[in-house]
This record gives C-alpha cells, structure tokens and sequence, in this order.
C-alpha cells in the first residue's frame, strides 16, 4: 500500500495543503485564502471558523486532485501562523472573539509599558523583545476586553491558544489540547530553558496557567482525527510546528549556521543555532527551532520581516494597481529602476532589527513622472533591502559568515526579486523544486512523529535546487541603493505620536 504525506500550512493569508508520496515528491496542493479583518487602524484579525472550514475544503482539494480517499493518508502534519492567538469556550467550542493576528498593533502601548517594567527578566526568559506582536499581551487584551470570558475562565471554560491548538481541538473533536515547543516560544509566555510556560510572567500578565495547552515535541502523536469531524477517517496527527521553523525544517536546515528565508505575508530569516540559544546583540530573537525525542530543543536566531508579499497583496487589493502577484515580476523588469522611488511597507511597524512599533508606511522619492511600475518594483525591492540588513545582523549576532541563502514561499517564483535579492546581499540564493517548503517541513514532522524515519539527517537527499541566482551587482551600486533605502526607513520611524 502506497505512503501519502499531508502538509497543512495555515497561514496568515490563506491555507496551502500539500500531499506527498513515499518518496517524498508533490503530488497534489489545495490552496484557499481567508478574509483579512481590519476594525481599526492597526487591528488585524482571522475569524477562526471560516479557517476551519477551508482546511477542510483545502484537504478535500487536495486528497481529489492526488485522487486518493482521505483514508488512504499515513498522516497529517501541520504549521501556523506562530504569534496569532485566540479564545475559545471549551465546552461549547465557539471563539468568544476573532483570532487576534500577529501583524495586530493594538496592544503596543501595553507592551511598551510592560517592556519598561519587566522587559529585561521577560527577554532573558524567553529569548523576546516585548512586543504586541507575541501573543502575550493578545490574551491579556481578550481577557480584559470581552465580556464574560473572565466568568467562563473561572468556571474552567476557556482555552486560549495559537492556531496549532485550535487545529488540532477542531480535528480530535476536542480531545486533544496541545502546541509544540516551536510555537509555545512565540507566545513570550514560555520560558525557553525549562521548556515550561513561565510562572513569573503569567502572574506579570494576569493570564491563568490553565487556560493553556499542553507543551510538547514538535514531532510525536499528538491523537487522530475525529471521523465525525474529518470525512469519516481516522488518521494520526504526528507533527505540529510553527511556520517559520517548519521552513527551516523542510530546507534541511538541520545543521548548526544553516540559513533560510522565507517570503511569505512577512518575511523571515532563520538561522539554526544548535542545541544552545543565542542571545542577539542587535534586535534579532531568540527562538525554538524545534523539540524532538522528549524535548530535545534546536534553537534558531529569528529575523523577521512584518511586511513583504502583504504589500504585493496592498497593491491589488486596496491601491489596485495589479490584478495578481504574478504579473509585479514584468512590471518591475520593465522599468531600468525605481526612478529614486523607495517604499517602507512598515503598515504594522518595524520588526527586526528596528522593532519600532509606530513605524508606518513611507513611500518617498516621489515625482511627476512616478509611474505604477516604479512603485511595483519599489515594492519588490523593499523585501530584499529588508532581508540584507537582517542578514548583517545575523552574520554579527551569529559570527557566522554566511555563504549561499535558501530561500522558498511564495515569492520565490519571481525571478525580478531573486535576482535583486542576490544581488542586494552578494551572495548566491538558491530556490528549491519544492518551495512550499512549510507544508513540507510540517510533512516531515509528521513522518517522524510516527516513526518514519529515524534520523532527520536522511531527509538532506531530498532537498533539490531548481535555481540558483549568482549576484551580478557591483559593490558601488549595491552601497548606493542601501545608503538611500536607510535614509528612508529613518523617515518612517515613529510616526505614530503616542501620549504618555
């Protein structure tokens, strides 16, 4: 009987499902978006039930399109969007309020206070700046803003949790409450030496303990489907990750140095540490990698982008000057450059190394004969300019010169943005056959959360280059852009005044 891998990859955008066969080749992908919620300016939110209801019709996209029976799948794994939080009632299984998304700003004046009172023993704890960006501060928002959940969590009625935990409730029907070690440390609530959500910083916080799930492996068998709720199979669910550590796991990133970058809604950049966390001098985090074989922990240093395919999204959707992704690659070639147009997408803020939480969106350079093409590639090569400066940093952070960038997501097809890409950084970068490498990654988990296999070192063979882009930038040039592009980012920084 034949071996089919799924790879759930619930993302901020849309959910990706990808199918694979015992030899680790695609053979099927469902793909479906969900709506983007915006209630107030800097607010993001997901309705969790319309995700749950496309990953069932993404799974059922895909296992039709395999042509095979939802029976017929040896196991699912599965990554999230990492940071973006919810509460639900455990007994009625309803939200009490929309999943609260990473990219959400609302609570960046708690953070700010928070980060003055307990930002150093926070940081030492969890490997993270304070910031509204984690999921901290979300649940405290939650609990404090929405009626009735305060009554419901001292009846014992409340789960609160990253959409890992959502995922698999919905697909156990309930019976199974937990998130991994990868996701956990996005939280800010898990303290990343003991591997334990941190006692301190909940009572900090307000947030009870046993509102929580579980903590575990990011490979293991966490339950099984729930026929009732999952097309009437019961199939093992073996991998849970969050999506960043899923890519850097299905890149074969598996030893100490090894870099990638994916382009997805933002954009980030991981290192593997090794068994050891790396604290960053510089505004980079500090994250789990991963947990395998009871709780043995790889760490990774995290440089994250809020911003990068979100702003190809912002030019079809809101300025409509693009009808799809597809078509910013030929626009941007068409033009020699940006005509001294650059664009800071900073819509929620600077992450890393900036972390300026009233950054804004700056688009500068601005002249009569700006044309929307300028603005398309402005808007391609501000993910490469925000990339580059992540990279310096994590080559100082690291002292880890770094040689060749993997990269993957969905902005990896674009041939324009590759080659800037390479060429803003020096260095080769290499796009893999498979560059949905999250669902991969989350595939990979599953396999060995079941026992698959038994060395993660036998997944490198399968890690195939498709193209590779050498830089053919000279030094000058490449000096010259970067000198005007930090010009610009210094001019979108703090532009929301907040009153103390």
């Amino acid at each position: 009987m034949k071996k089919y891998y799924l790879g759930l990859d619930q993302g901020t955008t849309g959910t990706t499902v990808m199918i694979f066969d015992e030899d680790w080749n695609k053979v099927a992908r469902g793909y479906k978006e969900h709506t983007q919620y915006y209630p107030e300016p800097g607010w993001v939110e997901h309705d969790p039930m319309e995700i749950w209801q496309n990953i069932l019709e993404t799974i059922d996209m895909a296992a039709k399109e395999a042509g095979i029976s939802k029976e017929e799948l040896t196991c699912i794994g599965l990554d999230n969007q990492g940071e973006t939080v919810m509460l639900w009632d455990r007994i009625s299984g309803v939200p009490v309020y929309n999943a609260i998304v990473w990219q959400d700003r609302r609570t960046a004046q708690m953070a700010g206070e928070i980060s003055r009172t307990h930002g150093e023993m926070i940081r030492e704890k969890t490997g993270l700046i304070v910031d509204a960006y984690f999921s901290a501060t979300k649940i405290k928002w939650i609990i404090d803003n929405v009626e009735g959940v305060k009554e419901k969590i001292e009846k014992g009625r409340i789960i609160a949790g990253t959409l890992d935990t959502w995922m698999i409730w919905k697909l156990t029907h309930g019976r199974v409450c937990v998130t991994d070690y990868s996701t956990a440390s996005r939280t800010m609530l898990l303290n990343i030496h003991t591997g334990k959500w941190d006692e301190e910083i909940l009572e900090v916080l307000g947030i009870p303990e046993g509102i929580l799930p579980e903590i575990h492996d990011s490979a293991k068998l966490y339950g099984y489907t729930d026929p009732l709720d999952f097309f009437g199979a019961i199939i093992p669910i073996s991998g849970s990750v969050v999506d960043q550590q899923a890519a850097l796991f299905g890149q074969a990133c598996f030893k100490k140095g090894t870099v990638k970058t994916t382009y997805g809604t933002g954009c980030f950049m991981l290192m593997n540490t090794g068994d050891k966390p790396v604290y960053s001098k510089n505004g980079l985090l500090t994250t789990v990698g991963w947990g395998l074989d009871g709780g043995k922990t790889t760490f990774a240093l995290d440089a994250g982008i809020y911003i990068a395919g979100a702003a190809v999204q912002w030019l079809r959707d809101k300025l409509k000057i693009i009808e799809n992704a597809a078509e910013t690659e030929s626009m941007a070639k068409s033009v020699p450059d940006t005509a001294g147009v650059y664009f800071v997408p900073a819509f929620s803020g600077l992450a890393a190394p900036h972390w300026d939480q009233y950054a804004r969106g700056t688009l500068v350079g601005i002249t009569g004969g700006t044309e929307k093409e300028h603005i398309v590639r402005a808007t391609l090569e501000s993910m490469a300019y925000q990339v580059k400066d992540n990279l310096d940093v994590l080559e100082k952070d690291s002292g880890i010169p770094i040689e060749v960038m993997r990269v993957d997501g969905g902005a990896s097809v674009n041939g324009f943005l590759m080659q800037f890409q390479a060429d803003i950084l020096g260095i080769p970068v290499e796009v893999p056959v498979i560059t949905d490498t999250t669902a991969l990654g989350a595939a990979y988990l599953a396999a060995y959360g079941i026992g698959e296999f038994h060395d993660i070192n036998e997944l490198e063979q399968n890690w195939k280059m498709d193209k590779r882009y050498e830089p053919q930038m000279d030094a000058g040039t490449r000096e010259r852009l970067l000198h005007d592009w930090h010009r610009a980012v210094e001019r979108s920084k703090e532009w929301i005044e907040v009153e103390e």
